[in-house]
């Protein structure tokens, strides 16, 4: 199984969560919310298992953090993987826009400097900025946009520009969110928990909820179930060019 997009630094007890997914093999991709939190959070994988902790500075605390951007620069290149940044348009946030874009352009030309990152991507209610901001910067690196919400307009928009998706059972719950995974290429999409952020039942999800995920993605797709967690694996392997990883 692939958690693609989670925050394993932010479960009450992390390193019990991270043990459980070395035990069952999972490839997880955790996220930070600010460069300082990186040492910490990488320090929760271990030599030979399948965690990797992305460098990040999360939308909602940019104007909070804007000086720790010097720190994202000083640690960017001890790390293939970058996140979560991005944008956030809802409305308790948008008083910070500026500072956000600030930010987020700043991590994008960060990255482009340091040769291209695979980077987790986040664009809840500003689905046109973000894209609008990857087309000024495509030397970045390779985009995942986490739990995308757009439009079917912005959605092959981002298609276009060679876009990757990361959806989990919180997204593909509502029928818009299965709408966009139909429309989404099956050749460019992951799957995430977003935990412990995102909910299902009241109950914040782990890593090893992104099943309910695979087993969606097969109905909508009309294959099995293991041909679908096949796909996503192969997913996995050409997005990180390193089949040792899987």
């Amino acid at each position: 199984m692939i958690d693609f997009h989670c925050h394993l630094d932010l479960y009450p007890d992390p390193a019990p969560i991270a043990e459980e997914c070395r035990r069952r093999g999972m490839y997880i991709l955790s996220m930070t919310t600010t460069p300082s939190a990186w040492p910490t959070s990488s320090g929760l994988s271990k030599e030979g298992d399948h965690i990797r902790t992305a460098l990040g500075l999360h939308p909602q605390v940019a104007h909070e953090r804007l000086g720790e951007l010097s720190v994202f620069d000083a640690l960017v290149g001890g790390t293939r993987y970058v996140g979560e940044i991005g944008l956030d348009g809802a409305p308790e946030f948008r008083d910070h826009w500026q500072a956000q874009v600030t930010v987020f352009t700043h991590i994008l030309d960060s990255c482009r400097r340091a040769g291209g990152r695979i980077m987790s991507i986040h664009s809840r209610r500003a689905s046109k900025a973000v894209l609008k901001h990857l087309s000024e910067h495509k030397a970045a690196g390779t985009s995942v946009l986490h739990w995308f919400s757009g439009t079917l307009a912005e959605l092959e928009q981002a298609i276009d520009l060679g876009c990757w998706f990361s959806i989990g059972p919180a997204m593909l719950r509502s029928e818009r969110g299965r709408e966009l995974a139909v429309h989404m290429p099956r050749d460019r999409v992951l799957t995430e928990s977003d935990g412990p952020f995102a909910q299902m039942d009241e109950k914040s999800l782990k890593p090893w909820d992104v099943q309910y995920a695979v087993d969606i993605l097969s109905t909508l797709w009309s294959v099995p179930a293991d041909k679908a967690d096949t796909t996503l694996r192969e997913n996995l392997r050409r997005l990180v060019i390193s089949p040792a990883l899987v």
